[in-house]
């Protein structure tokens, strides 16, 4: 009970906060200081997530070594990394990516990427084999894309995918005992996901948009919103992202493990770590 008390003044502090239109005056002004920079190829499109306070990156073995202090001297607020891929890979960075990241202070996450080629039972198994039951750690990732660039090209029908998807889903919530994020693109929401009610927050990737002007009512807690982004501390290219709220929703994030926004459904039925 006390849990629960805790959890309902944070969103009494989180409801009085700012949302992210109060940061603007118009969709491209930030009424929070500069925009943050560090994008090789800035589209105009996205420049509303540049003036977002929260800020963070998302990595895996092509970004090298990282400096995860640099990293988060600079101002990055979290990072997720690339743990696992389908029933049988594991990034190559990704044990020494989690350990530094931890080491570092900075809020760190992990994702799996799914593949349509095993089976999502195989898939929750590696993962729970290969990624630590870490409580400090942010909400795992799903990330459901299409296997365009791999060998695996099976594209199931949406039913059975949905399935997959479900299962998957509630494997890594037994396992981490927080509900996973869900990563996608605009193509696999389309011709999946658009429509489907899911209590799991999403994390959107639009580059060249807002996300509302590509996922139609889809509500969003993270938005990706380039892949050439700079940071120091990172060698090459990086992608970045930001939440949607202020320091306020983060902190209730943190503490909750949901989005700020869910919390008064979700929290009475256990899903959030106050709660629990």
């Amino acid at each position: 009970m006390h849990g629960l008390f805790v959890v309902l003044a944070l969103v009494a502090l989180s409801a009085c906060a700012r949302s992210p239109a109060d940061y603007r005056t118009d969709r491209n002004v930030s009424q929070v200081g500069a925009p943050i920079h560090g994008d090789n190829r800035p589209h105009p499109g996205v420049n509303r997530a540049r003036a977002l306070p929260i800020q963070g990156i998302d990595v895996a073995r092509y970004q090298g070594a990282i400096d995860f202090d640099s990293v988060y001297r600079s101002g990055v607020r979290f990072v997720y990394m690339k743990g696992t891929e389908g029933k049988d890979y594991v990034d190559p960075a990704f044990r020494d990516n989690w350990r530094r990241a931890r080491a570092s202070g900075m809020a760190h996450g992990v994702y799996h990427f799914m593949t349509w080629c095993s089976t999502a039972a195989e898939q929750a198994r590696w993962f729970i084999k290969n990624v630590p039951d870490d409580p400090t750690a942010l909400p795992p990732v799903l990330d459901l894309e299409w296997n365009n660039h791999s060998s695996c090209k099976n594209k199931w029908d949406r039913d059975n995918i949905l399935e997959k998807v479900r299962v998957m889903l509630d494997a890594m919530e037994r396992h981490t005992g927080k509900m996973p994020i869900i990563y996608t693109d605009i193509s696999f929401h389309r011709d999946i996901l658009a429509g489907e009610h899911f209590d799991n927050a999403f994390w959107l990737r639009s580059t060249a948009a807002e996300p509302h002007e590509r996922y139609s009512n889809r509500r969003w807690m993270f938005w990706q919103w380039t892949q050439t982004g700079t940071v120091k501390g990172v060698r090459t290219e990086v992608d970045r992202n930001a939440f949607y709220g202020d320091e306020n929703d983060w902190t209730v994030f943190l503490l909750t493990g949901c989005d700020p926004r869910a919390i008064d459904r979700l929290g009475p039925q256990g899903k959030c770590a106050l709660v629990k």
